[in-house]
């Protein structure tokens, strides 16, 4: 497990922390999943260069403390390497555990990890083992660590959970079926936790990053030839603004990186079904309307 950089302060005494104008988030302590490669290793450095400390959560244990050495080692932030199956539940537990024992607590958690499909088919020539381990790598990963984090935030009485959404969570691909429906019950899985985090100041969000260029989105056929990714600042910076309390009036809905941009959404306060997934009525007749 690597464990470098400063101690963070106790959020009343944070001052600072962050570099390059970015907003500093100093004294918070952030569990990023999925955190040594693409996204989430963005995610670390962008949170760790803004004041938090960042426990980092991935299945390969060598490549995971390689990558948070380098972003603690570049920022001076205390990172914590810790490998976890986030479909394990053992392991989840342990690892939330071993990050509140060195940071005393966790004020946001980043559910990033999840797997694609392994080929661009339909749904009828999927291979069904690896189907359903893209599914229960999102849905059931997501729901080990909230269920380990969120306890905690709401004894504390606050906290921000982060589902790492996307376009497929409200437009399914046919040729991406399993991560289609995951991303898809993940979006589910926030509103209904939202909604039981009513009346608390623990809130949750669905970002999706839009097209980030990675290794994983450069391995996918579909983005062949692709050349309008998302930054990877901007989705930090959408999450940095969702920890800092900007964009609470937002919790239990879509968000996109690249498109919302957080000094708009902060003066929107969203109403009724916006940005949730719901059915369109055919006609004013439809019953269901």
């Amino acid at each position: 497990m690597a464990e470098r950089g400063l101690r963070p302060p106790h959020p009343s005494q944070a001052q600072g922390g962050a570099r390059d104008g970015a907003r500093s988030l100093g004294g918070g302590v952030a569990l990023v999943t999925g955190a040594s490669t693409g996204i989430g290793r963005h995610l670390v450095e962008g949170l760790a260069t803004r004041g938090m400390a960042v426990a980092g959560l991935a299945r390969g244990e060598d490549r995971l403390r390689t990558a948070m050495d380098e972003i603690a080692a570049a920022t001076g932030a205390r990172t914590l390497a810790v490998a976890a199956d986030v479909t394990d539940r053992g392991a989840v537990d342990a690892a939330v555990a071993r990050a509140v024992e060195e940071f005393g607590r966790v004020d946001l958690l980043v559910n990033n990890a999840g797997l694609i499909d392994a080929a661009e088919v339909p749904v009828w020539q999927a291979d069904p083992d690896q189907w359903w381990d893209v599914v229960t790598s999102h849905v059931r990963g997501a729901q080990l660590l909230v269920r380990a984090v969120v306890p905690g935030m709401l004894a504390r009485g606050s906290g921000r959970v982060v589902n790492i959404a996307s376009g497929m969570s409200v437009r399914a691909r046919p040729e991406y079926s399993a991560y289609s429906v995951a991303k898809t019950g993940l979006m589910r899985m926030t509103e209904a936790l939202a909604g039981a985090l009513e009346g608390s100041d623990v809130r949750a969000f669905d970002v999706a990053p839009g097209v980030v260029e990675t290794e994983m989105t450069r391995a996918m056929p579909i983005w062949q030839g692709f050349t309008d990714w998302t930054p990877p600042e901007k989705v930090v910076e959408l999450i940095a603004a969702i920890a800092s309390g900007e964009l609470d009036p937002w919790s239990g809905r879509f968000l996109r990186a690249g498109v919302d941009d957080p000094s708009v959404l902060r003066d929107i306060t969203p109403e009724g079904d916006a940005r949730r997934l719901r059915l369109r009525p055919y006609s004013d007749e439809d019953p269901l309307a």
